[in-house]
Formats: C-alpha cells, structure tokens, sequence
C-alpha cells in the first residue's frame, strides 16, 4: 500500500510560511523587541530560510509591519465582538473602551503598538493602521453616537483622535502599574460626559 502525502497548494504554503513568520517575529519582537531582533533568530524561530523571508516580506521591518497590522486587526475584532450587543451607541461607545483596555493586556501588545510600532515605523504609519482597524471602528462609533442625538455634535476628527490618544495613553498607564479600574471608570466617565443635554 503507498503512503500518499496530501498535496500543497502554492497558496496553502504561502499562507503557512507567512503564518509561521508572523507567529514567530510576534513572539520575538514582544519579548525582545524590535532593535534586539534578529533576521537569523527570526527565520530560526519560523523554521523558515532566509530566502523564504525575503520572498514574503521585503525584510525585518516589513514582517514587523505585519505583525503590528495584525495584532491592530486583533484588537479590532475584539472590540467588534465586545460591543456587539449593547443597546444604543453610547453604550458601544463604553463597552469598546472596557474592551480595549481588556484587548492591550495581551502579553506583548503595548510594546508592539505603543512603544516600538511608533518608534519603528513612524506616527504617520501607525495613525494609518490605526485608521484601518480600532481606529476606524472608535470613529464610526462616536458617528453614530452623534447622529442619534446621544453624544454631543462635536467635530469627529478631533473627538476621534483625542480620544484614541486617551486610550492608548491609558493602556500605556495600566502596563505601568496604575489599576486598570482606575483608568476603564475615568474613560468611561469621560465618555459618558459627551452625553447631549
């Protein structure tokens, strides 16, 4: 009786090689972070060659791209998930900050999209993840809020940012040891404060 192996599609290998490379750079640049990482160490840890990631990613820097837009992709999921049974859009609006908050905890993550994704690539790239992901959905949050009447018409762009700014500056916050109570009451606090009158 023969032993027939399955056959591979060049797209199957091709997802597996880029999920191999994400998982491990994921895990070395967590830990060690960008500048203490390795291409060698990263090929070793995906149990890929050289070449394989070089034909993937155009380098260490561009893998480390991924590896941010997924785990930003991550966080977004999260939120979605999170809010998806609350009643009016303020009530998303909280849920999807708890939940942020929630989301960052993953080991890792702060490092990856607060300290070295702004470091690495640059403000503008990280704001245009951002924009892509959780970003994009805290934006369509505070829309609906406004169009229902609930949040005060103040001008997106701006209640946008800021506050996205508030909440990464929170997260950083919790890593540093402030309780997470603390940070989640008084975010929330502020959001509930954009009430219309």
């Amino acid at each position: 009786m023969q032993n027939h192996k399955p056959v591979i599609s060049n797209e199957q290998r091709t997802a597996s090689t880029r999920a191999a490379l994400i998982a491990a750079a994921r895990g070395l640049f967590a830990t060690k972070g960008y500048a203490e990482t390795g291409t060698p160490e990263l090929v070793r840890a995906a149990g890929v060659t050289r070449g394989a990631l070089y034909h993937h990613y155009d380098g260490k820097l561009a893998l480390f791209r991924a590896v941010v837009e997924a785990e930003s992709r991550a966080v977004a999921a999260e939120i979605e998930a999170g809010t998806a049974n609350t009643e009016t859009p303020l009530d998303a609006l909280i849920a999807g900050a708890g939940v942020y908050f929630a989301a960052m905890q993953a080991p890792g993550r702060i490092r990856l999209l607060l300290v070295d994704g702004p470091a690495v690539l640059g403000v503008a790239a990280m704001h245009a993840i951002d924009n892509e992901t959780s970003g994009h959905s805290l934006r369509a949050g505070l829309e609906a809020a406004v169009q229902s009447g609930a949040v005060r018409p103040l001008p997106i762009d701006a209640l946008t940012a800021l506050l996205s700014a508030a909440f990464d500056r929170g997260a950083l916050e919790v890593a540093g040891g402030m309780p997470a109570n603390d940070v989640e009451g008084t975010i929330a606090a502020l959001l509930d404060g954009l009430r219309a009158p």
